[in-house]
């Protein structure tokens, strides 16, 4: 497969405070991985990065095997990229469902945009939302028409920022099945253990210091406590079951 993401000895920094320290990366076309780290670890700042909302202060960035250097993001690189925000009333701007899927449709200039809104609208099972404003959704069904309005222009490259954070248990298992059945490149940032597990075989840890930790198979990772507990993905305390006092390790959801 062809590689579609690479980052190269990348650093950015929010004024003098570094956010992400030599950053190396390499993503295929079609793969599937979870970006996983606790809060302030930097995958949100990954991803923008990769989206090129940010842009780094040092390190290449190449896409579809290109490099990118200049500042000015041209709309065929936006067509191509998707990204769900974690907040998802930060991407709202539309007075309906309807019209906030078909932004981007007619932004990128596409035909046919009833037909394409109405068809997303079935595959999400959100066609009676759309003549509701967004902001009248509960999180879950935000970050449904969210999805949606990316999905419906067709990316090669979906990047999720903690999209289960704000699902019920049952959007959870339909989004866990979406992206089973998913044929782009997606990078799906979490600190949800038991997620990220679900959702493929390979993981990239971050630690506290903004640094990529771990790049492997996650089944491995899974047994590997020492990179667990250095991202402070598991931590361990004392607690009571009945009259027995122990502690032992547990994960972070």
């Amino acid at each position: 497969m062809n590689e579609i993401v690479s980052i190269k000895n990348g650093y950015f920094y929010y004024e003098d405070n570094l956010a992400l320290e030599n950053i190396n990366l390499e993503v295929k076309e079609k793969e599937k991985l979870v970006l996983l780290g606790n809060n302030g670890s930097g995958k949100s700042t990954l991803l923008r990065v990769i989206a090129r909302l940010y842009f780094l202060n040092r390190g290449e960035y190449r896409f579809e095997g290109k490099p990118l250097k200049k500042r000015k993001v041209k709309k065929e690189f936006r067509s191509k990229v998707g990204i769900l925000f974690q907040n998802p009333d930060a991407m709202i701007f539309n007075p309906t469902v309807y019209d906030e899927i078909a932004f981007s449709l007619k932004e990128f200039g596409f035909d046919n945009v009833d037909d394409r809104v109405i068809e997303i609208a079935k595959e999400f099972n959100i066609e009676k939302l759309l003549k509701k404003s967004p902001l009248e959704l509960s999180g879950g069904e935000k970050q449904k028409v969210m999805l949606a309005s990316i999905m419906v222009y067709e990316p090669k490259l979906l990047l999720l920022d903690e999209p289960t954070a704000a699902m019920d248990p049952r959007t959870t298992g339909w989004f866990i099945d979406f992206i089973y059945d998913l044929d782009i490149t997606a990078i799906i940032a979490t600190h949800d253990l038991a997620v990220a597990y679900e959702l493929s075989d390979r993981a990239v840890v971050m630690d506290e210091g903004h640094k990529i930790v771990y790049d492997g198979d996650m089944e491995e990772l899974m047994k590997n406590l020492d990179v667990l507990l250095q991202a402070n993905l598991i931590h361990k305390h004392r607690h009571r079951h009945k009259k027995f006092i122990h502690s032992h390790y547990h994960l972070h959801f």
